[in-house]
């Protein structure tokens, strides 16, 4: 059993250039205890392989990425991990999510994930959580010392980023207190690219400030489909969004019927004939309907083991973690790029504030309509309830703290803030806080005595 520890015991008990700051080999973990990157309350006397498996972490996402990065967390010596799915197991995962088998086909992935991982490394624990990511609480993240991502959906991520940006706490002259940090490690491939990134909400950027860095799904104009189709994918296009509605009117397509997709392809087939374009295939059909990019399990690997190593730097401090993006291309040979990106000063998730100016003599009421108007704040704000420094200013529920707050919608926003500040805006569309800067213009001068 030993063994199994040597390469780990020697990261971290090994001194050197390579290690964050703070960091002292050996068994104590004093440093890692005091790393503001971890909330935690762990006892100084526990040794670090104590601590690694104390450490609470959670897994979101048990697919291809999330099987690899279970195994490899494990594998690293953290004892204490929980993961979390929506999505049972399906015939077409098996080729490349390895913890699952034939007789697993319609089980959710997380409660398997876990039990494989158990079977096959002891020590560990595995909590499984069959569901949607938003069905929890704020409450359940809120008790993870570090989050890690293996996700296909760029809604989900920026969920959790929102969950993870609403811990941040700043002070009225909008400095971090770095103990709220919940940290995050983000995996995602596309074929034989990927990427891994670490986020540390308010002091690297976070998901919502580099949303630039994902591309706009493709699309294909309806006069290229119609009337010039050059590619296969235009043929295909063709049949999906004109022909079907044409010849099967009234009739939904099920991308997960097989007479449905059967259909579709040789039709498909048929158009790109007439057009002299070749390379129309069942599984490119699939693959363009459903927006499949056809997953590799050695990109999932390596993208993990980067995704783990940089857990486990996190969590012990033992070399210096990734400085905050990384790209992986397995295209042609292998190539690796890491980025230092900037944090969006005026992000709206993860920054101190929005700034927002308004008169001395708005009132509360106005303020809200204000922000319900605000383009910056579309699609995003509904009903919101606002709180200053902890102090309910107006809630939009339960009915007895709305009655109870409701005589502030017509006293100024100046009178019931005092000065400048941060409000806490809060809303059912809202996965987390949105915290505004508000600013006064035309503040009265106070009269000398």
């Amino acid at each position: 059993m030993e063994a199994r520890w040597r390469d780990i015991d020697f990261l971290l008990q090994r001194p050197g250039k390579l290690v964050s700051d703070g960091f002292e080999p050996g068994p104590e973990v004093c440093s890692a205890a005091q790393c503001v990157c971890l909330v935690i309350g762990s006892s100084l006397s526990l040794q670090l392989r104590e601590f690694l498996r104390d450490f609470k972490i959670l897994v979101i996402g048990a697919g291809g990425l999330g099987c690899e990065m279970l195994k490899d967390l494990a594998l690293s010596g953290f004892g204490n991990i929980d993961v979390i799915d929506m999505d049972t197991i399906d015939v077409s995962n098996l080729n490349r999510q390895f913890l699952f088998r034939m007789h697993d086909v319609g089980k959710p992935k997380a409660q398997v994930a876990a039990e494989k991982i158990m079977q096959r490394i002891k020590g560990v624990t595995v909590t499984p959580h069959y569901g949607r990511i938003e069905d929890k609480d704020i409450e359940f993240y809120r008790e993870f010392q570090l989050i890690v991502l293996g996700l296909d959906s760029l809604e989900a991520r920026s969920y959790i980023n929102s969950i993870a940006c609403s811990f941040l706490e700043y002070n009225e002259d909008g400095e971090l207190d770095m103990s709220t940090i919940k940290p995050m490690v983000d995996g995602g491939t596309e074929g034989f690219k990927g990427h891994a990134r670490v986020i540390l909400p308010g002091f690297t950027p976070c998901f919502h400030c580099t949303l630039w860095l994902f591309p706009p799904q493709v699309t294909y104009p309806l006069c290229t489909l119609a009337e010039t189709p050059r590619s296969p994918a235009h043929c295909i296009e063709y049949v999906h969004l004109i022909q079907w509605g044409q010849d099967r009117e009234g009739e939904s397509f099920n991308p997960d019927n097989p007479e449905h997709m059967t259909w579709m392809y040789e039709q498909a087939l048929k158009r790109a004939e007439q057009f002299n374009i070749s390379g129309v295939t069942y599984s490119l059909t699939q693959g363009v309907v459903k927006n499949i990019i056809p997953a590799i399990a050695s990109t999932n690997a390596i993208v993990s083991a980067i995704c783990s190593l940089e857990a486990l730097k996190l969590a012990t401090m033992c070399s210096k973690g990734l400085d905050n993006y990384m790209m992986y291309s397995g295209t042609q040979g292998v190539y690796t790029h890491t980025v230092s990106y900037e944090k969006d000063s005026s992000c709206m998730v993860c920054s101190p504030g929005v700034p927002v100016e308004v008169d001395s003599s708005i009132t509360l009421q106005e303020f809200i309509d204000m922000l319900l108007l605000d383009a910056r704040f579309k699609d995003k704000l509904s009903k919101p309830s606002v709180s200053f420094q902890g102090t309910n200013l107006y809630m939009q529920a339960p009915p007895v703290l709305e009655e109870m707050t409701r005589p502030n919608l017509q006293s100024s926003l100046l009178s019931l803030m005092g000065s400048k500040g941060v409000l806490n805006v809060n809303d059912r569309k809202l996965a987390g806080v949105l915290r505004v800067q508000v600013a006064f213009r035309n503040v009265p001068t106070p009269m000398a005595v």
